[in-house]
């Protein structure tokens, strides 16, 4: 197979692991809008098919990843796979019946171009360079802990928002510790990746410091499963306060923290010197931006239920006010006819009666009926009828 083909069968395979994570996304987002995520509720996700075609998914785009760098270089690899973000964006919102907003667009474009920009300063580590046994358990403890932090909330005071049970700091708690919960499960794929590389390294017969036991390689592998388990939890979690946010944060904490971990204890550094750190600075910066844009789109959506659509009045048109309905008074005056002389086989007309209050409602009110007096057969009809005397 020569370059081309290699290269072009790379790109397809991060297509296909993309897709594949956008998907395990997508599905684990809808499992987390439809859970409440009280006791029992990893028995009730365990139970759910829907779970393990995510899981099923994720294994499937990792796999399509690490054939990809198989036959393609990191560089066009990993830039490729932030596109799992823009591939699920569109996706979710299919699924939820609605339109992907226009703030969400750009913050997907944002985070993707800080994504971009970040890995690409990030070198590969050197065949060889892998943590030792001591380093790989200091790391796994930090980490621990660290992630721990992340998921309780006391990094960004989730607990004292929670306690006050104030309605705008527990929607705003919630998003925080979904983010939370994001950079938790990033962080935990990321040293996964790492100690992976510790095992394969041991196996190789590479590894700094001299060959592990079967036991020490049992330990780590047990680490990687846990840290591997761990994040694939923790991104469910974080998936109850939205998609699009959480997936940006879970794609940028995982690179940073691999970053991280190389620079500090395998002597790796950013490409091209100060300017690689200045260029990651500003990533970071750009990346930030986009998952702000991110965390103010909608919510998550229950599956089966559509958003409702929302009517919004025009700000210089002021919103109608409902009034009660006038009612206008209209007071008949009594008709009453000229005296007339006594003529004899003509009985005379009674007295008129009093004046008769009649009630009429303004247009588009409700009628009232009013009964009134029928009128006697002798009386006139009207002001202009009048009886006229017989002739005598």
């Amino acid at each position: 197979m020569n370059a081309l083909d290699g290269t072009v069968l790379a790109v397809l395979l991060s297509l296909v692991s993309a897709a594949g994570y956008a998907l395990a996304a997508v599905a684990q987002s809808r499992l987390a809008s439809s859970s409440d995520g009280g006791r029992g509720a990893l028995r009730a996700l365990l139970a759910r098919g829907q779970w393990w075609w995510a899981v099923g998914l994720n294994a499937a785009g990792a796999l399509a990843h690490v054939a990809a760098l198989h036959y393609g270089p990191l560089t066009l690899v990993q830039p490729l796979g932030a596109l799992t973000l823009v591939a699920a964006l569109p996706l979710g919102a299919y699924c939820a019946r609605r339109r992907v907003t226009r703030p969400e667009w750009r913050g997907a474009l944002w985070t993707l171009v800080g994504l971009v920009g970040l890995v690409s300063v990030t070198g590969p580590a050197k065949p060889g360079e892998a943590l030792s046994l001591r380093e790989a358990l200091v790391v796994a403890a930090a980490t621990g802990l660290l992630i721990a932090a992340l998921a309780s909330g006391r990094l960004y005071g989730g607990a004292r928002a929670d306690a006050t049970g104030a309605g705008s700091a527990a929607g705003g708690s919630g998003r925080a510790r979904g983010l939370g919960h994001a950079t938790a499960s990033g962080v935990a794929s990321g040293v996964a990746s790492a100690l992976t590389q510790t095992v394969t390294s041991a196996l190789a017969h590479e590894l700094p410091g001299g060959a592990l036991r079967w036991w020490q390689t049992t330990v780590v592998a047990v680490l990687i499963s846990a840290f591997a388990v761990g994040g694939l939890l923790l991104s469910q979690s974080a998936y109850r306060g939205g998609l699009a946010a959480p997936l940006a944060v879970v794609n940028l904490s995982n690179p940073a923290a691999a970053a991280v971990i190389g620079v500090a204890l395998l002597g790796e550094t950013f490409r091209a010197g100060a300017w690689g750190w200045l260029i990651a600075a500003a990533a970071s910066a750009v990346a930030a931006r986009g998952v702000i844009l991110l965390t103010g789109g909608p919510g998550p959506v229950a599956p089966g239920v559509s958003e409702p659509a929302v009517a919004v009045a025009s700000p210089s048109t002021p919103a109608p006010v409902a009034e009660p309905a006038p009612v206008i008074a209209v007071t008949t005056a009594p008709v009453t006819s000229a005296p007339r002389p006594r003529t004899a086989g003509v009985t005379a007309a009674p007295a008129a009666s009093a004046p008769t209050r009649l009630t009429v409602p303004a247009p588009g009110a409700t009628p009232v009926r009013t009964t009134l007096p029928a009128p006697s057969p002798l009386s006139p009809a009207g002001p202009a009828s009048a009886t006229a005397p017989l002739a005598g």
